[in-house]
């Protein structure tokens, strides 16, 4: 069975949509087998730019054409015109390649998935709604009402999708999270959590929906003293400069330490010398520095915003409200716990990750789905929902 995934921008600065689509190709790859999955996406644009990967024959890159403010492509067309897979998979939403990936699957007969990776979110389509309105009307709401299957990475995400009008089969696969084998040496190697000082972080795309001030507010409305904040990424410059500034208001400016765009192993070790990251976003869909902290035994709080409600199931975590208060009871339990019960918490998250995160885990599921789809198995995965 030959599919082709495609995806509007696969750089090495994307962000998780790019990292999580590269993590479960070379999952798949990894596995072997008769399955052929390629990815189809333009060439990266900037000289400070790279391609995800490392060159992997099943990237399919083409010459980047962008032109107009819907990033239409010749080159990505032609490609898919003149493909020949078994079926299509796009990835993301509001772009022409995925608009074209769905119609070019329909005109040769073959099935389609659509991953919107959150897009499809009340909070994301409420953002520069003005722009995806016409959208929707014009491509956007046939491609998914014609879809063969929609893939999803948690039922609230599902949810959504069935109150936007969606009817047909929906696939709940989480995103793959790699895990580097030095992850377990990492874990062994944590420091027990230090009475006298508290280490708490953030780490993502620095952007005002991310409400990463509500970390600082909380430091300051918490009971524990000596809690040093490190907020690692880059992202908006504006914000950031809106973040240390409220830093320097709130005369915490010397506990606050902004570290800059990480990635690889610096990124897990940096996670493993947290003793709690915190994600207070207003929304997020999946969040893959949530796994990867569970990974390397960091506790994490997550925002309702997020669909992380197995946190508080799992023992390995908090999901509140991201108000200050809410995250100042966080830091203040999180100082509270003796280093073997922190210690324990972290086991739990990393146990919980592994068994339901894994790379591996998640290839295989999605290689079933396509399998299913496909018409080489008769039995729906029970993963999928109807």
């Amino acid at each position: 069975m030959k599919v082709l995934q495609t995806i509007g921008g696969f750089s090495a600065k994307s962000g998780g949509t790019s990292t999580c689509t590269y993590d479960l190709l070379s999952a798949i790859h990894e596995l072997g087998g008769e399955n052929e999955v390629d990815l189809l996406t333009p060439s990266v644009s900037g000289v400070d730019n790279s391609m995800m990967g490392h060159g992997e024959d099943w990237i399919k890159v083409v010459p980047n054409d962008y032109c107009t403010p819907l990033s239409i492509s010749r080159n990505l067309f032609r490609f898919l015109k003149d493909s020949a897979y078994d079926i299509y998979h796009t990835n993301g939403m509001w772009m022409h390649v995925n608009h074209t990936t769905c119609a070019i699957a329909r005109s040769k007969g073959k099935p389609y998935i659509i991953t919107p990776h959150g897009m499809l979110y009340p909070e994301a389509l409420a953002r520069s709604a003005w722009k995806k309105w016409p959208l929707r009307k014009l491509w956007f709401d046939g491609d998914i009402r014609e879809a063969t299957c929609m893939h999803v990475t948690c039922m609230k995400e599902m949810q959504h999708l069935r109150r936007l009008g969606y009817k047909g089969p929906i696939a709940i696969i989480a995103n793959p999270v790699n895990v580097p084998q030095y992850t377990e040496e990492l874990i062994n190697e944590r420091t027990d959590k230090a009475a006298s000082s508290l280490n708490i972080g953030f780490l993502g795309r620095l952007h005002p929906i991310k409400t990463v001030e509500n970390i600082l507010y909380g430091v300051v409305k918490s009971e524990c003293q000596n809690v040093r904040v490190y907020i690692i990424g880059k992202g908006d410059e504006v914000y950031e400069r809106f973040l240390r500034t409220e830093a320097e208001r709130l005369g915490i400016s010397d506990r606050v330490h902004f570290l800059g765009f990480v990635n690889g192993r610096e990124k897990y070790e940096r996670l493993a010398q947290l003793d709690a990251l915190f994600v207070p976003s207003d929304m997020e869909n999946f969040g893959m520095i949530v796994p990867e902290a569970l990974i390397v035994g960091t506790p994490v709080m997550a925002s309702l915003g997020t669909p992380w409600e197995s946190l508080d199931e799992e023992g390995c975590g908090w999901w509140r409200d991201n108000s200050p208060e809410k995250i100042a009871e966080v830091i203040d339990t999180v100082c509270s716990l003796s280093a073997e019960e922190h210690r324990a918490m972290g086991l739990r998250g990393r146990d919980f990750a592994m068994r339901t995160f894994a790379a591996d885990k998640v290839a295989r599921q999605m290689i079933q789905l396509y399998r299913w789809l496909g018409g080489d198995v008769v039995l729906k995965p029970n993963f999928v929902y109807e």
